[in-house]
């Protein structure tokens, strides 16, 4: 998902909200015109803004209408209230009729029944499911199943360092080990900064990275017949490896245990903090003024060695997905705006925008997406990032984990003592939280 606005405190309900309705909601006008001539589209908030969004997309969705004749009404929505919005749209039948959710949803979602499936038929209608990559598909729902969605934009994790910082600091190169990391970090807070930036109030940020922490210690929080598993040895190692970079190392500011709303992005942009881990963060740094040339960018820490798969996995593969409700009043309009939008020419221009990586891959090919800071991120995806588990319970575990790593950078920022002892309490709590199976 992009952005990680806090979570939202409505995912917990949702196997609930997915009970009461068996099928989606969706008008091809949103509010009383029956003209096919129009549709409905809820975006995610990309950019720095939504304002910044609506500068990016009308002059896409203008270009969409003087072709089609197909009149696209623009809703930017943003992260915090996506997901309730959607499940809403669920269960009131009142929705839109394309929309963009982050693609860790997908399989929650999926199991409501609301989303069209992608079948053969409705690829075939969009170029065929081969022209996306295979890692941006394997988040597009659960395995086995028609996807409930399409890939849009493609991002992955990486390790954002301050040029300046560093070599005030006396750091040669960008860490590439957890313990490297955290002897640069100690470097920087010796200096007056923050070695690395948190969000930790924002739930889908703590989930993002304590998974990533969990493969690298050999846990996934699910078992493979998707119950979950949060109070393993690898996921309790996990979730404490993350939140020791304040309790323990020190090299998180306190103040960091309250950020929701990227304010850890401002503070990297005014030269207050040394590091970031964040997915796709470039257009962000230039929105705030940041120069290109003040910033370096490296593949996310791992316990050791390089960057690959299983234990050296060191991002989620993170990105954005296109659905279509399956009760839209205009489903070819719907699968043309689709198309539209994951057409090489608009892949390009939309994701440039946004410093994200096309899905598609014959968009990649733009000299753009080979810059050093998006090579990077591609090569991530290609190599070393593993989807978020694709269960219907995904959004409940998102909510209720990423609230017990909140609670415990909480502790942290006030001089609590955070203990294997205290996680795995944290962690059995928000299992019990969890639907019963």
């Amino acid at each position: 998902m992009r952005r990680f606005r806090a979570a939202v405190t409505g995912a917990v309900t949702l196997s609930l909200a997915f009970a009461a309705t068996a099928c989606g909601g969706g008008s091809a006008t949103g509010g009383g015109d029956d003209s096919p001539k129009t549709l409905t589209y809820w975006a995610s908030n990309q950019g720095a803004s939504i304002e910044v969004d609506k500068k990016v997309l009308q002059p896409e969705l203008d270009k969409f209408e003087k072709q089609t004749g197909i009149k696209v009404k623009l809703e930017v929505v943003p992260w915090s209230d996506l997901l309730n919005r959607i499940l809403t749209a669920t269960t009131s039948g009142q929705g839109p009729d394309v929309l963009n959710i982050g693609n860790t949803w997908s399989a929650s979602l999926q199991a409501s029944g609301a989303l069209l499936p992608w079948d053969e038929k409705n690829f075939d209608r969009i170029g065929g499911r081969d022209r996306f990559v295979e890692s941006a598909l394997g988040s597009t729902g659960a395995p086995g199943q028609d996807p409930a969605a399409v890939p849009l934009y493609s991002m992955a994790y990486a390790l954002y360092y301050n040029k300046k910082l560093f070599a005030e600091a006396g750091i040669a190169e960008p860490p590439a080990t957890w313990d490297e990391l955290v002897t640069a970090g100690k470097k920087l807070t010796a200096k007056g900064k923050n070695g690395i930036g948190v969000e930790g109030s924002n739930l889908s940020n703590n989930i993002h990275q304590v998974f990533v922490l969990g493969k690298q210690h050999g846990a996934d929080f699910f078992t493979p017949d998707g119950k979950p598993d949060f109070t393993s040895d690898g996921a309790v190692a996990a979730v404490k490896q993350y939140v020791d970079l304040m309790a323990k190392h020190k090299i998180v500011a306190p103040g960091n245990a309250e950020y929701a709303q990227n304010q850890s992005l401002s503070d990297f942009s005014k030269g207050k903090t040394g590091m970031l881990l964040w997915q796709t963060a470039s257009a962000t740094f230039k929105a705030q003024g940041m120069k290109d040339e003040d910033w370096g960018v490296a593949p996310a820490p791992v316990q050791s060695g390089e960057p690959g798969t299983g234990t050296a996995t060191n991002s989620m593969v993170a990105g954005i997905n296109m659905g279509v409700f399956k009760n839209t009043d205009n489903l070819d309009g719907a699968l043309k705006f689709v198309n539209f939008m994951t057409s090489d020419a608009e892949q390009k221009i939309l994701n440039k925008a946004y410093g994200s990586i096309p899905p598609v891959k014959t968009a990649q090919s733009d000299p753009a997406f080979g810059a050093p800071a998006v090579a990077v991120l591609r090569d991530t995806l290609a190599t070393s990032a593993t989807a978020l588990p694709q269960v219907p319970e995904e959004s409940q575990f998102e909510t209720v984990v990423g609230t017990a790593v909140k609670e415990l950078f909480a502790d942290a920022a006030a001089g609590r003592a955070v203990t294997e002892q205290s996680v795995r309490e944290k962690l059995e709590k928000a299992q019990q939280q969890m639907p019963k199976k």
